[in-house]
């Protein structure tokens, strides 16, 4: 007599949510002292959730912690708060202007001046104050060329920098989180996630987003080729007139160096329909801190960027 066994299969994004799992998983028991990095984007947003399964009922094993360049879109750090707030967890906010009023770093100015790169070392300067090795964030290799060949544990030297030629390999989803003192580990749990595989997910799990993800009516300009939210943040050019316009943002970043599209999907369901049928990357459409050269992202990073 033959025995009938079920067979049970995962869909994509169910084995994509069960690989992210078991990386924080695996971060929560190699590290002592980790902290997940928020910016109030969509990413960190999936991360958040995808912790919730991964350590509920108990409290996260860390902190969260926003690099906040003090220009950040005011919907997303009202929705940070709140958020959090309902968590239950702390947060750490880690001020790029602390760092200028300290002399850590110079304020810059001009019409293209942006704290975007002043990040760097806020945030090298938080692993070090709080003693964090391990910093998990939502970055994905479907986003630049430098974060493809990004490992999932990306090592940090004791000033902070990546060495891509200095990568540990990941066979068989075994990660070797060894660091020496001083050192410590970035952690990308959704690295294997694209936007769109992202946009389903926070549908499948109906997840709140700040506003500015959905088309609103919005004060902008045009430069390079990029729409610009006008805010007190930016210096415009004489030609820069802004216009009302309906946009969305495909990404959360500082106001200065971030713009949106023309779009007028305001639910879930019609972004998810926009972003299945567009063939340029996010940043690649709304970032213009990965336009100054091809290696932009890269050499950030080198030098300790996120």
């Amino acid at each position: 007599m033959s025995i009938l066994v079920p067979q049970y299969t995962l869909s994509h994004l169910d084995e994509l949510e069960a690989e992210a799992i078991h990386i924080m998983r695996e971060v929560a028991a190699e590290r002592e002292r980790q902290v997940l990095l928020f910016s109030g984007g969509k990413d960190s947003i999936v991360l958040l959730r995808l912790a919730e399964k991964a350590f509920r009922p108990a409290g996260f094993p860390f902190p969260i912690m926003h690099v906040d360049t003090g220009h950040n879109f005011p919907e997303v750090i009202e929705y940070r708060d709140r958020r959090v707030a309902e968590l239950g967890e702390r947060l750490v906010v880690a001020s790029v202007q602390k760092s200028i009023d300290l002399g850590r770093v110079a304020e810059p100015h001009g019409p293209r001046a942006s704290r975007n790169l002043l990040q760097t070392t806020t945030l090298l300067d938080a692993i070090e104050e709080h003693e964090f090795d391990a910093a998990l964030g939502g970055a994905r290799r479907d986003e630049e060329r430098s974060r493809a060949k990004e490992r999932i544990f990306s090592f940090r030297d004791d000033f902070g920098q990546w060495n891509p030629r200095a990568q540990r390999p990941e066979l068989w989803n075994l990660y070797n989180g060894r660091i020496r003192k001083g050192e410590h580990i970035r952690v990308f749990p959704i690295s294997n996630w694209t936007e769109l595989d992202v946009w389903q997910y926070i549908a499948r799990e109906n997840l709140e987003l700040p506003s500015i993800y959905f088309a609103h009516e919005r004060l902008m300009f045009r430069r390079d080729g990029m729409l610009y939210a006008v805010s007190d943040y930016v210096q415009r050019l004489p030609d820069e007139e802004p216009f009302p316009a309906w946009v969305r943002f495909r990404t959360v970043g500082d106001m200065t160096c971030t713009g949106g599209v023309e779009s007028r999907a305001s639910t879930i369901d019609q972004v998810v329909a926009e972003i299945a049928t567009t063939n340029v990357t996010e940043r690649g459409e709304t970032r213009a801190d990965d336009r100054v050269s091809e290696a932009a992202m890269e050499d950030r990073k080198r030098g300790g960027y996120f």
